[in-house]
């Protein structure tokens, strides 16, 4: 049996259980208007999960460098022993949303082999998102125009009828005008650009791309889920200030480079996984009910070319039972 999907197969109820514990732990402090105690419970949650893991991971995303986040941080060694793994984290993607309450936010993981996640620096990413059928036909350098053609040639409709995700940030005007004035819809969001990724590569979700720009850290996991589902992501950093210019440049990276999706997830083991910590039009958020919690989750890996929603009921309480409904 391929030793790719063996890896895989090992880990991918595993990291659906890293995100479930994560998600169950923010999801106490969503609507509590304290986002550091959200972000706390969820890093704190995940990185007791990882620890109990089979592997020997390195986190390569992660909640910063080690002298700025006590847990996840860029290079902290996770797990029991193992494979040789790097791992990417958000274990709150979206703190203020789920401070506040409202709708998509996640907590996110990818885990590949060795070398398979790139460890993007801390900056902003100019992104452009496509789900399978336009994937290989876009490209980051055209026109916004020219890219929502293609996207509706893709999928067989009019420019009309796509609806396009973008941050709603003052430095988007121009792109809003742009998108707007071809003719597709903007849907605009306060946070959580992996998550809105992810769902332009699912039918259904009445998203047909994303585009301008956010962290580059959430770009390599956008990548990971992108790679497994056959979407395809385009990004180029934009450094603010010389010292992230020089900072990029000391990491390997290039401002002017397009990074493509196996550019920024160029491993050949690769699984991810996200569990809904509000409501969300892709995932469900964390219901509770007396003694016990739902979650609901994505999890998919490249090698074994599975894409599965895992829907998970928690009895949390010594004794407590739940009559199971769909």
């Amino acid at each position: 049996m391929d030793i790719d999907m063996d890896i895989e197969r090992l880990m991918v109820l595993e990291v659906a259980r890293v995100t479930e514990q994560a998600a169950l732990a923010a999801s106490r402090l969503a609507g509590m208007g304290d986002k550091e105690a959200v972000d706390g419970a969820g890093t704190e949650a995940m990185r007791q999960v990882l620890g109990e893991l089979p592997i020997s991971g390195t986190v390569v995303i992660g909640e910063g460098e080690m002298d700025e986040a006590p847990m996840l941080y860029i290079g902290e060694k996770l797990g029991k022993g193992g494979p040789e793994v790097d791992i990417a984290v958000d274990p709150v993607e979206g703190t203020n949303i789920t401070a506040k309450g409202l709708p998509n936010a996640i907590t996110v993981i990818a885990i590949s082999e060795k070398g398979g996640l790139l460890h993007a620096p801390d900056m902003y990413m100019e992104k452009l998102v496509v789900g399978p059928p336009a994937a290989g036909k876009v490209n980051l350098d055209y026109p916004v125009e020219a890219n929502l053609r293609i996207v509706a040639d893709s999928l067989q409709r009019k420019v009309e009828d796509l609806v396009v995700v973008v941050l709603d940030r003052p430095r988007h005007e121009k792109l809003i005008r742009e998108i707007r004035q071809a003719g597709a819809r903007v849907k605009l969001i306060t946070d959580g650009d992996v998550v809105a990724a992810v769902a332009v590569a699912v039918r259904g979700t009445g998203v047909h791309a994303m585009m301008g720009s956010g962290g580059a850290p959430e770009g390599v996991l956008a990548a990971a889920a992108l790679k497994c589902m056959g979407g395809e992501i385009q990004g180029r950093f934009l450094p603010s200030n010389d010292a992230e210019l020089e900072r990029l440049k000391s990491m390997g990276g290039d401002p002017k480079k397009i990074y493509r999706t196996n550019d920024l997830a160029p491993g050949r083991q690769m699984v991810f996984a996200a569990t809904g910590i509000t409501h969300g039009e892709l995932l469900e958020g964390v219901r509770y009910f007396g003694g016990g919690a739902r979650t609901h989750s994505i999890v998919m890996g490249y090698a074994t070319r599975v894409v599965r929603f895992i829907d998970s009921i928690h009895l949390l309480e010594s004794g407590a039972r739940v009559n199971i409904r769909v």
